[in-house]
């Protein structure tokens, strides 16, 4: 299913020193003491190193692979030419083995941003999504608002996938959803193996593994969360407190709102403001007891408080982008239209599922070409029992519908189709060159869950 990209190409070493500088190699991964693993990261650690870049300004970066595999590494969020935005499908060239790459890019738009590997995995668990190959980026244009005590970037990931014939996930809770993309006739063929997990953590470290995260009382705390799983989507909480959400992807929201918890597809990012105003010792993880307990957590410590964690179960409420935009579209429809069917074939490749755009997997040989200038509604029908993240690569886009429920304003770069639901977006096409339009889920994007928009 893959596309031949371009070929390996490794270059000398430079003369002169690059901006930025990324190593692809073993690392070892402490997530408490009694617990390590191995992976492949990023400079001696995964998650790799938060890069503040400026929006605008070009900077060089120079990837070494110190691996016995082809690599790449794609800007997630960024606006900037297929030829370094990391992806074999759109062309760009691999790190080869033992080589390395410069590569030179214009951050942007301003916000949170990430990388990480674009490498196929298919069934090998160990590479592209499902490796420690992760980092934040954080474009900064000058124009940062808030006087905050506190700044933290949170990477929600789980490690050490397998294989497994049955998947439960409570995060999920798209299925509360209506149900307006139902299929008239459901395939009721045995399902192919899933990858799950039962090891995760918040950045590096498991719940009670590291360090707390130490407040003080009246304190306004702004967190960056990144779900940077190649699995799953999930929902997390701070126990005893409620958060503003601020920012979706990098970009502000047009209608900040208090709420519980946050639901994040995974490549999802969220912004959001605490006030701390509720003392004691607290947990901030995983809605879902059992993921929470197994790592995906982190203890918030009050100054002068020292007693054990506390969990609180936040009320239930259904994840509903609309509340974060406003009533309508910013611009007028477009005339140019995708329609696009999400479908599974339980099985379709040997053990595992088989996942199609419009009734075929990948590739989608010149079905999808834009103009350049024009402006396009893409339709996502989800007609299978997972809710997908899906992401287009180099462009971001406006949501304008969520399950029949007209809005506007919320401007992304990955939106979570729920369950047998249905999404809407609008986008300009306005980045020229081949685009990766693929669920985030590795699993479903090395079987067939992608397309490839193309510029006539």
């Amino acid at each position: 299913m893959a596309m031949p990209g371009m070929p390996p190409q490794n270059v000398p070493a430079p003369t002169t020193k690059a901006d930025y500088e990324l190593r692809i190699a073993p690392v070892q991964v402490e997530l408490d003491p009694s617990r390590t693993l191995s992976t492949i990261g990023y400079n001696g650690q995964a998650p790799g190193p938060l890069l503040r870049l400026k929006a605008g300004k070009p900077v060089s970066i120079d990837i070494i692979n110190n691996t016995d595999t082809p690599e790449l590494v794609h800007w997630h969020g960024m606006l900037i030419p297929p030829e370094v935005d990391g992806t074999e499908e759109e062309g760009s060239p691999y790190v080869p083995p033992h080589g390395r790459s410069r590569i030179t890019l214009t951050p942007g738009p301003a916000g949170l941003r990430w990388y990480h590997s674009h490498a196929m995995a298919m069934d090998d668990l160990t590479k592209g999504g499902y490796s420690g190959q992760f980092g934040l980026v954080y474009v900064e244009d000058g124009n940062d608002k808030g006087a905050y005590d506190q700044e933290l970037f949170l990477s929600l990931r789980d490690w050490q996938p397998f294989f497994s014939g049955s998947m439960e996930d409570d995060d999920d809770d798209t299925h509360d959803a209506p149900m307006l993309e139902k299929p008239p006739h459901m395939n009721t063929d045995p399902n192919g193996l899933e990858v799950v997990s039962m090891t995760y953590s918040i950045n590096e470290k498991a719940l009670g593994g590291g360090e707390p995260i130490r407040v003080r009382e009246g304190q306004r705390v702004l967190i960056h969360f990144c779900n940077a799983s190649a699995i799953e989507n999930r929902r997390v909480a701070l126990a005893g407190h409620q958060m503003r959400v601020i920012g979706m992807d990098g970009n502000p929201v047009p209608t900040p709102k208090l709420v519980d918890s946050v639901f994040l597809g995974a490549g999802e990012r969220i912004d959001v403001e605490i006030t701390m105003n509720k003392p004691g010792v607290w947990i901030l993880g995983s809605t879902e007891k059992m993921v929470r307990e197994s790592g995906l957590g982190v203890v918030v410590e009050y100054a002068g408080q020292k007693k054990q964690p506390t969990w609180v179960d936040p009320k239930k409420f259904p994840w509903d982008y609309s509340s974060f935009g406003i009533a309508a579209p910013t611009l007028p429809a477009p005339k140019n239209i995708l329609d696009m069917r999400f479908e599974k074939i339980p099985r379709g490749m040997g053990k595992f599922n088989v996942w199609t755009v419009n009734g075929t997997p990948y590739p989608h040989e010149k079905e999808f070409v834009l103009q350049r200038g024009e402006r396009y509604r893409l339709i996502m029908r989800n007609w299978s029992d997972d809710a997908h993240p899906m992401h287009l690569h180099r462009h971001i886009w406006e949501l304008v519908e969520i399950n029949g429920k007209p809005m506007g304003g919320l401007m992304k770069d990955t939106v979570v189709i729920p369950y047998y639901g249905r999404a809407v977006v609008d986008f300009t096409a306005d980045q020229p060159g081949l685009s990766l339009f693929h669920c985030h889920i590795q699993q479903h994007m090395d079987y067939g869950f992608k397309a490839l928009f193309r510029y006539a």
